[in-house]
């Protein structure tokens, strides 16, 4: 999986580790119903302003299907990040099939608040 050829235009992209810290954020942030899974719900969160962080799929094919959200989040200041797998981000979303955006929404007393905060700070290192 690791070797697997990853489209340069997949940037920033998460390492196995971080990876890992975000897709059980998403997992938990699903449990809390603060997620929005999809590439159309992903950019209404973000034209709404309701976006903590996006996370994208790297191998989502064509990958110009989501390269409209790395823009808009840049607009709207909102973090985003690449995974590889589009299957693990759907195992995460808590739904059997692939899931290439998925959005973790902004929620009033929220108790992910701090994780989200911590996780936005990371990705936000990613960019520089």
């Amino acid at each position: 999986m690791a070797d697997a050829e990853v489209n340069p235009k997949a940037y920033p992209l998460a390492d196995a580790t971080l990876s890992k810290t975000i897709l059980d954020l998403v997992q938990q942030a699903a449990n809390y119903k603060q997620l929005r899974k999809g590439a159309n719900e992903a950019t209404k969160t973000l034209n709404r302003g309701i976006a903590e962080f996006i996370v994208m799929a790297a191998d989502a094919e064509p990958l110009e299907i989501i390269l409209h959200l790395p823009l808009l989040c840049e607009d709207k200041n909102v973090p985003y990040v690449f995974v590889r797998s589009k299957q693990a981000l759907g195992r995460a979303c808590g739904v059997s099939r692939p899931v290439i955006a998925t959005s973790v929404t902004i929620k009033e007393g929220s108790q992910l608040k701090p994780q989200i905060q911590s996780t936005q700070m990371v990705i936000e290192r990613l960019l520089v």
